[in-house]
């Protein structure tokens, strides 16, 4: 069902969500990565990294007519 493509764009995807939690996690109130980078990081991710790495197709998978 999946295919390698998939896989990697789920890798990236863990990979930027611990990032973006460890950020989120980081020092006081105004820390700048705590308060705009990682909930940026975090929103997209969830927004856009995970529905392609769901619904992407690679290359050589047939399409059922």
């Amino acid at each position: 069902m999946f295919g390698s493509l998939n896989y990697k764009l789920f890798g990236l995807s863990f990979v930027l969500l611990v990032l973006g939690y460890v950020l989120l996690g980081q020092g006081p109130v105004t820390n700048p990565l705590s308060l705009s980078v990682a909930p940026a990081i975090l929103v997209g991710v969830y927004i856009v990294l995970l529905p392609i790495a769901i619904f992407a197709k690679g290359k050589n998978e047939k399409k059922n007519s």
